[in-house]
C-alpha cells in the first residue's frame, strides 16, 4: 500500500466512515493535535529516564491513538447498519483516567509541595515534558470546541485533561530525579 493517495490534493480528507471534510475542519485540528502530542511524548520516552515512566508513556501513546480514532470518527457514521460501533476498539475508560491519577499520586509523594508556579526548563528532558503539556492543553481546547459542536465520549475529554496534569507532574518528578533546578515564578513587585 502506498503512503500517498492523492485524495487530499484539493484540501480535503476523509474521516473514519468516509465523510470528506476540509483539512482545516475542527475535527481534523483536534485529532491532528493529538497526533502532534503523541510525537512529543515519543520524544520524552526516548530520553534517559526511568523505565517505569517509559512504560507509562508507551501506554499513553497507545491510548492517544484511541483518542485520535474517536475524534476522527464521523458521529453520523459511528454506528454501522448492524448496530455495532464502526470503531471496533476499546474506548477510553475510567480506568485509563484513574491510571494517570495513580501515577501522579505516586510521583507527588516524593515531591515537595508546590507553593508557586514553576518556570518551564531546567533540563532538556523536563522542557520536552512542558512542551508536551502545552500541546496537550491545546489539544484539549480544540477537543472541547469539537465536543460543543458534536459531542463524543465524555471520558475522552477527561483523559486529555488528566494527561496534561500528568505531564506537568512528570516534568516536576523528572526535575527532581535529574537534580535539575525547579525555578519558582515569583512576580516582580511594581516599583
Amino acid at each position: 500500500m502506498k503512503v500517498y493517495t492523492k485524495t487530499g490534493d484539493k484540501g480535503t480528507t476523509a474521516l473514519f466512515g468516509g465523510t470528506r471534510v476540509p483539512k482545516h475542519h475542527i475535527r481534523i485540528e483536534s485529532y491532528g493535535t493529538i497526533d502532534e502530542l503523541n510525537a512529543h511524548i515519543g520524544l520524552i520516552r526516548d530520553q534517559d529516564i526511568n523505565q517505569l515512566y517509559k512504560n507509562t508513556l508507551m501506554d499513553i501513546q497507545d491510548r492517544l491513538f484511541t483518542v485520535g480514532a474517536i475524534l476522527a470518527t464521523d458521529p453520523k457514521k459511528a454506528t454501522l447498519k448492524s448496530g455495532k460501533d464502526r470503531l471496533n476498539i476499546p474506548k477510553i475508560s475510567n480506568e485509563d483516567i484513574e491510571k494517570l491519577e495513580k501515577e501522579m499520586d505516586l510521583m507527588e509523594d516524593s515531591l515537595p509541595p508546590m507553593t508557586h508556579f514553576v518556570l518551564p526548563g531546567g533540563h532538556q528532558t523536563v522542557s520536552f515534558c512542558h512542551i508536551a503539556r502545552t500541546v496537550c492543553r491545546r489539544a484539549e481546547r480544540l477537543a472541547s470546541h469539537l465536543n460543543d459542536l458534536e459531542p463524543f465520549q465524555p471520558e475522552t475529554l477527561m483523559y486529555i485533561n488528566r494527561l496534561s496534569d500528568y505531564l506537568f507532574v512528570l516534568a516536576r518528578k523528572l526535575s527532581h530525579d535529574l537534580n535539575a533546578d525547579e525555578i519558582k515564578w515569583i512576580p516582580k513587585k511594581e516599583s
